[in-house]
């Protein structure tokens, strides 16, 4: 089975190897991005998966308002030690994440909390779309799981590019932090509020709003 870029990407992304020790990974996995994991945590080629077994249950539960009390979030992120969660730099982190989730606005953690009945439909509607398109069938399934990554790029937090340097995912982030820190470090749950949500109003760029406050 040949290697895809994409698949060498996210191996990266959620291990913080190199490039090239990915690209053996999964060579050697047969695209298996788990086991791939597991090889490179064997070879003690990934701080972040060397880590990713470890037990963290400290941490902060970091709250951002923006806009006057238009937008609330809760997030809980989790480390090791007590002494590594009232350090600046994790509260920082913490911060950046919470003021992301308010601009960016996810629904989900990661792809894995994603219900299988929403997937299922979203899997669905781009099926058709792309036969409506005029696409061979014989090349939908594919086209449909590259729409499906784009899927979980906009509503899964991890998968998501960071306001504050779009060049990084927030996993690229989180593993930059786990390598720095030297503990495992988990974005466990968030709650986001948004005053009026579900209700019909003026739509604002909540993104531009967040990163011209953080630019002042």
């Amino acid at each position: 089975m040949a290697v895809t870029a994409s698949a060498v990407k996210e191996l990266r992304e959620r291990t913080g190897a190199g490039m090239l020790d990915c690209k053996k990974a999964l060579d050697e996995t047969n695209g298996d991005i788990d086991k791939a994991i597991a090889v490179l945590r064997e070879k003690g080629l990934s701080a972040a998966a060397n880590k990713a077994g470890r037990i963290a249950t400290e941490g902060v539960v970091e709250s951002y308002i923006h806009g006057g009390g238009r937008i609330g979030v809760l997030v809980e992120i989790n480390c090791e030690t007590d002494f590594v969660g009232k350090t600046d730099q994790f509260k920082e982190f913490a911060r950046d994440i919470a003021m992301h989730i308010a601009a960016a606005n996810p629904k989900y953690v990661r792809r894995e909390e994603v219900p299988t009945e929403d997937l299922e439909k979203e899997k669905e509607i781009l099926k058709n779309q792309a036969l409506n398109e005029g696409k061979p069938e014989k090349i939908v399934e594919k086209m449909v799981e590259g729409r499906i990554n784009k899927y979980y790029e906009e509503y899964c937090l991890l998968e998501q590019s960071f306001i504050k340097d779009p060049d990084k995912t927030i996993n690229t982030l989180l593993n930059e932090k786990i390598s720095t820190i030297g503990e495992n470090i988990s974005i466990r749950r968030f709650a986001r509020f948004e005053l009026g949500e579900g209700l019909e109003k003026k739509q604002d760029n909540f993104v531009e709003e967040v990163m011209s406050q953080v630019n002042k």
